[in-house]
């Protein structure tokens, strides 16, 4: 045998790692949307609401923007942490295995080359993810 190639003794045991899969929601777009949610509460209560008449609109908007664009934004982020809750309760455990480099390729195989015969730089076949009842992981 050669000096490369592990034998039959010396075969690592592939890893397994029990993990968790979830969808856990992206706290940014909560923020922004809560905060345009608050640029137009301010617009509403400027413009569509009756107001006194010694005080220009723009600038009832311009009071009334930082506050409820604040509010707006707390609110988004209670959403995304209520959320990020609630996924937390859904998840799912699942156990992936590694594959061994040596096992990814079959032996005495050429790489894979591109059409102007460039060496493929694309990874080999994704290691299987199964959750506890036997069906296909989904990634987050």
């Amino acid at each position: 045998m050669s000096s490369d190639q592990p034998s039959p003794e010396r075969r690592e045991i592939p890893e397994r790692r029990e993990i968790t899969v979830r969808r856990a929601p992206k706290y940014v777009p909560f923020l922004i949307l809560g905060g345009l949610v608050g640029f137009a509460a301010a617009a509403v209560i400027a413009y569509a609401l009756p107001g006194d008449a010694s005080y220009d609109r723009g600038a009832v908007y311009g009071f009334f923007m930082v506050p409820c664009a604040a509010a707006g934004v707390i609110l988004g982020a209670i959403a995304a942490l209520v959320l990020d809750r609630t996924s937390v309760r859904r998840a799912r455990r699942g156990v992936v295995e590694a594959v061994p480099e040596a096992e990814q390729s079959a032996p005495g195989t050429a790489p894979a080359t591109h059409p102007a015969g460039e060496p493929s730089t694309e990874p080999g076949p994704a290691p299987k993810r199964t959750t506890d009842d036997g069906e296909p992981g989904q990634r987050s």
